[in-house]
Formats: C-alpha cells, structure tokens, sequence
C-alpha cells in the first residue's frame, strides 16, 4: 500500500508496513509508532519555486503533471494492482465543473495498474502524516519546510489574484462594492435618525435637510432645548442655524429621557462614521481608478469605469469586450427580454451614468451610447496592454473632445465639458414657504335655490373687494388653455387606443367565429360521409 504525499518540497510516495494502516491511525500517536509503520519510497524534489508552483496547479486543475507521472511510473506494481491513497478526491472540482478527481486522473494513465483510495477514511491518516511529516522524510528540517510552505503559498496566491504592481483591478472591484454597500447602509442609518430624533425635534427634518448635517446637529446640540446656546458654525451655514434656534424654541415635539438621547446619539455617531469612511473609500477609489485605467476614467468618470471592470472581472476581460458588450454591459436581462419577446433590444447599461450621455437628449443619447463604447473600448486596450505608460490619459482626453465636438453638433447647444466633482453635497439654502390663506371672498353664497327651477341665485359680490388685476386673469386664462389642450390630446389618444383595442377584438372574435364555422362544416361532411357509408353497407 502506497500513500501520496504532496509537499512544499517535493512529492513523497510512502510505503505502508501494515495493510491495515487506515483502520489502525488511532494507534499511530507518537513519532516512533509513526516511523515503525510507515517507510519513504521515493521522494521526487522540486527544482525551483516556479516548478513548484506548476506541480500545485497541475494537482488543483486535477491532471497529472509529467513529474508525478514518472513518480509513479517508477513505483508502480507489476503483477497486481497497488492501492495508492491520495489526499482530496475533489481537487479541482471547483474550477473545472466536469473535472477528474486526482484519483480518477491517475488511474487514466496508461501502463500503470493502481487501485485508488481517496474517500474520508484516509483524512485521519493523512493529518498525522503531517504532523511528523519532518521525521519521515530525513535531511528535511521543520523551520526549512515551513519557509517553503509559505514561499509556495505566496506564488500560489499571486496566482489565483493575478497579482500585478500596476494593475490592481481586483482592489477596484472590492472598492466599488464596497462602495454601492456603504450607500445603501448609509441611507438606512440616516433615515433611521431622522425619524428617531424627529418625534422630539419634528421641524429639523426640514431645516436641515443634508443627512450628515443633520446628524452632526444632533451629536453638537442633543435636547433642542439647548439649540439656543450651541454653536452651529463647523456644521451650518448662519441663515440656516438661525432658522433652526427660533424653530427649537416653538418645537411641537415630545420630551425625551438622556437615556432615549444615548441611544440616538450613538447611532448618528455610526453615520458620521460611515460617511467619514465612504469620503476616504472615495478617494481611494479615485486615485486607484487613476493609476489603473486613466484613459477610461476621463471617459467615462471613476464611478461608470469602476462599475464596468467589477462587471466584467477585471480589467483585461473588459478590454477583450468589443464596444457592442461594453455599450450593454449591464442590461443582460432587458437584452434577453427584448430578444425573447423580438422587441428592440437596449442601447446602453452601466454606461448611461456617464456625463457625455446625460448631456444628450432623446435619440442623441443612443447616439452618444454608441460612440462613448466605441472609444472607451480602445482606452480600455491601451489601459490594460500598453507597456509604453508615459502620457497615459492622453488617448481619453482626445475621445472626450472628439464626443463633446459630436455632442455639441447634435444638440446644437453648449455642453458641459468639465466634470462635476462626484460626492459634493452643499446644504441647500433655508427659506421660510409662507403657506397660501384661505381666501374668504372666493366662497359663494346661495340664496334660496328651488330645486323645482334647477337655477342656482348667487349673491353678487362687490367688485372692489375681490377684485383681480388683468395680468393674473390672462395668466390663468393661459394656463386654463393650456390644460384644456392637454386634456383634449389626452382624450384623443386614449380614444385612439380604445378603438385600436376595439379594432382587434373585433378581428380575434371574427377569427373564432370561423374557426368554429369551419369546424362545423368538417363535423357535418365527416358525419354525411359516415351516414353515407354506413347506408352502403346495409344494402350491401
């Protein structure tokens, strides 16, 4: 009985003593048991950490790399079959789906007659190979095998991350999730303070309408009953704090305990936290983006370009996507949909965030979509595969123009062509909405309406009281035109749709009704013929 042992090191192929090793492992405690029951065959050292590297990936891809082939090549049984125990039958399952296990792939080799155990009766066996792992295998030091170990586990890491000091797409991928997770979270703490802090405070939900403001409000002042003697500079603008102390001193809002204070200023704590940290991840983001795919970024802006690499994988994925993929990325359901139900498919996806695209207007912005994917497709090839990184956004600064110069010809207007900063909020400036009196002189007064004549008497009303000066009345007159044509067109359509339905009721009812004619007519020819048939045969 043979047992397969992959190390740092090398491959070791033990020869088991007793054939009931795997029933007997509880008895294999100490060193000296360890080493009375098993014995090294062979041992097949790597040649360098590179090589060492490829073996791990053979055995994690599930193939037999030549080097373990010749291994047991070498010590394989002549007359019968050798049982050779081997660690983990799913190696490799969870790259490749319809992937050999490493015992199936070994006893695939030709010239090589092997009986392969690998279930989990041999996990038992397999730790306490490796706890004396050093004592098997002579000239082999622990402190040396652990440094291999580790070395080996580094390369295998770069591996599978396809580390690269330059392109670090992997990191934009987390930042933007990370990112999208942060907003949600956010919004749902900030909604939760306002409405915590609003059944004592109600009016500061309007004053101060910026979520963060509005929290750091809260941690400065805690009852509103000290409003008046807070200083609100670092937080809010001066109209706006004057606005919010003579609104805390005729507050309808309950009272509150220091204890029910506590609570929420711990909470508006974990939201200014929050949005410290998202403004830092932002910032990350942003210089990452810049490093990684400059020419993308000033396409498409930090957050668009960030979504595209995090939808794609990573970076070389995206740059290997024609314009046509990068236009819909994103909209695979709709395009699946449309395709399905043979309607029009989407024009754009993630790319409709850009800002080139939300300067245009009606059919421009399929336009643009379609122009914006085809230039970002060729910054995305120079971003990931360029070795020449001098001047590096220089090719998306040139589309930028290129687009804005077609933009501008489309919409035959100025656009915007510098990029608002992403993430600025300003608090808006506090106004005092005077709210619209009841006007009394508008009621009409009825004066012994006779239900038998069904003419109402209204009480004429002085003109100088309630009199309207003429601009006002052809402003509403206007805007009463206006509605009226609104209206009309509204009717109209609805009554063209009405009669397209009609129109097709109509055709599906006449359809049925010949089919059931039709089908009459063959029930009425099919029982003539039997009748007739059947009046042969009696005369017959």
């Amino acid at each position: 009985m043979l047992i397969l042992t992959e190390t740092s090191a090398g491959y070791a192929l033990l020869k088991a003593k007793d054939k009931k090793v795997l029933d007997s492992t509880a008895d294999l405690l100490t060193p000296e048991k360890v080493l009375s029951s098993l014995k090294v065959k062979a041992f097949s050292k790597f040649d360098s950490a590179i090589s060492a590297l490829d073996e791990v990936n053979a055995i994690i891809d599930g193939k037999v790399s030549t080097k373990l082939a010749n291994l047991l090549a070498e010590n394989a049984g002549d007359k019968k079959k050798t049982k050779l125990i081997v660690a983990d039958p799913k190696l490799g399952m969870m790259l490749i789906k319809e992937c050999k296990s490493m015992g199936n792939a070994i006893n695939s080799l030709p010239d090589m007659s092997f009986k392969i155990i690998s279930d989990s009766t041999t996990q038992d066996l397999y730790r306490t190979v490796r706890e004396n792992l050093p004592s098997l295998l002579p000239g082999l030091q622990e402190k040396d095998l652990s440094v291999m170990s580790l070395g080996l586990a580094h390369s295998l890491g770069r591996h599978k991350l396809k580390f690269s000091a330059d392109k670090v797409d992997i990191m934009i991928v987390q930042a933007i999730g990370l990112l999208d997770d942060l907003d949600k979270e956010l919004n749902t703490y900030a909604m939760r303070v306002k409405e915590w802090f609003g059944w004592h405070f109600p009016e500061m939900a309007k004053i101060v309408q910026d979520n963060i403001a509005y929290a750091r409000v809260i941690k400065l002042m805690g009852f509103r009953s000290r409003a008046s003697e807070t200083d609100f500079s670092s937080v809010l603008p001066e109209e706006i704090e004057q606005a919010l102390k003579a609104a805390a001193e005729v507050s309808m809002g309950t009272e509150i305990t220091q204890f029910d204070l506590d609570n929420i200023n711990a909470l508006a704590d974990q939201v200014v936290d929050f949005s410290e940290y998202r403004e830092q991840l932002s910032n990350y983001l942003n210089a990452r983006m810049a490093a990684i795919a400059p020419n993308l970024t000033a396409l498409v802006g930090e957050l668009v370009g960030a979504r595209l690499i995090a939808h794609a994988g990573s970076l070389i994925s995206l740059a290997k996507a024609p314009a046509s993929t990068i236009q819909i990325l994103g909209a695979e359901k709709a395009l699946f949909r449309a395709l399905k139900t043979k309607h029009d498919t989407p024009k754009y996806g993630i790319i409709y965030h850009a800002s080139l695209i939300g300067q245009a207007t009606g059919r421009n912005k399929g336009k643009i979509a379609r122009m914006l994917a085809a230039k970002a497709a060729i910054s995305l090839r120079f971003d990931a595969l360029a070795e020449d990184r001098e001047d590096v956004a220089t090719i998306g600064l040139d589309s930028r123009v290129q687009i804005e110069s077609r933009l501008r010809g489309l919409e035959g207007r100025e656009i915007t062509t510098m990029r608002t900063p992403v993430n600025v909020r300003q608090q808006p400036k506090f106004e005092f909405a005077t709210q619209r009196a009841y006007n009394i002189n508008a009621d009409a007064v009825t004066n012994g309406i006779s239900k038998k004549s069904g003419k109402r008497k209204i009480e004429e009303i002085d003109s100088d009281e309630d009199e309207v000066p003429a601009a006002v009345e052809v402003a509403a007159a206007d805007e009463s035109d206006e509605d009226e044509v609104e209206q009309v067109e509204e009717k109209k359509d609805q009554k063209e749709k009405k009669e397209k339905r009609k129109e097709k009721n109509e055709k599906v009812e006449k359809k049925e009704k010949q089919e059931k004619k039709d089908k009459k007519e063959k029930k009425e020819k099919k029982d003539k013929k039997e009748k007739k048939h059947k009046k042969h045969k009696t005369h017959a």
